[in-house]
């Protein structure tokens, strides 16, 4: 589809007219009109706000002409797993496990290589051929190839680390040591908690990156501990395989 059809297609959907998007944009009912009949494109400034507007990036308004990679894992990019900058904006150069609010959430490429290893094998492939293939694919992307301009993901690391000693801190019977963290996006783990007074709640927003990782109970039996954080709480759960029968053990505000 070209730009005019996906901006009227889009507006459609919205239920909106052409007045009404055009105030939310800051232009003319007859600039809509000009995008949707082809005579005119939006100028940059403008396709940032219809991107915020309709929740899709500037390369989906554009007919995605370019075929968007993560430049730090190399997975495919579309609008459901790229990044957002803090304000909420897309950013295209990213999926939003290697770039949460702002930050970068890998410095280390054995990291970023054991996660994916886990995944690839779930495709068919052994770990010695998905690790020779990201040995070879990742440094020719753009983060690895820039890491230390873009800073190395150092505050992140030390965030990362200080939640590590958060959690250790607990002290929670039956929970191994916490050593790693890893990217985890809230609809993957957001589970459903029931409360003393019978209610289920959840914790987590589906769309917002957390850190993460789960851990074999000491204890046996099958069940394991999930742990989950982000700048603003600690989570801590026990659950069943696959996440059955899970139990809320610990959510404190940091």
């Amino acid at each position: 589809m070209e730009t005019r059809e996906i901006l009227k297609d889009l507006r459609e959907q919205h239920h909106w007219t052409q007045e009404q998007l055009a105030g939310r944009v800051l232009v003319t009912r007859q600039a809509v009109s000009r995008w949707e009949t082809g005579e005119t494109q939006p100028n940059t400034d403008t396709l940032k706000l219809l991107s915020r507007e309709f929740g899709v990036s500037i390369n989906t308004l554009l007919g995605s002409p370019r075929s968007l990679v993560c430049q730090c894992c190399g997975m495919p990019l579309d609008d459901a797993v790229i990044s957002r900058e803090k304000d909420g904006a897309f950013n295209e150069d990213y999926c939003k496990w290697c770039y949460a609010d702002g930050e970068y959430t890998y410095s280390d490429m054995d990291d970023l290589i054991d996660v994916c290893v886990g995944h690839m094998t779930e495709e068919g492939f052994s770990q010695e051929q998905a690790r020779a293939y990201l040995r070879s694919a990742l440094p020719k992307l753009n983060y690895w190839k820039h890491y230390e301009e873009l800073g190395g993901g150092k505050r992140f690391e030390e965030f990362k680390k200080q939640l590590i000693d958060e959690f250790n801190a607990l002290h929670i019977e039956g929970m191994p040591k916490v050593e790693k963290l890893h990217a985890l996006v809230g609809s993957y783990v957001n589970l459903s908690y029931r409360l003393p007074n019978g209610r289920s709640v959840q914790f987590l927003n589906d769309g917002a990156t957390y850190l993460g990782n789960q851990l074999e109970s000491e204890f046996g039996g099958g069940r394991c501990f999930g742990i989950l954080a982000n700048m603003e709480f600690l989570l801590v759960a026990s659950y069943e395989e696959g996440g059955a029968n899970p139990e809320l053990v610990i959510y404190k505000k940091r």
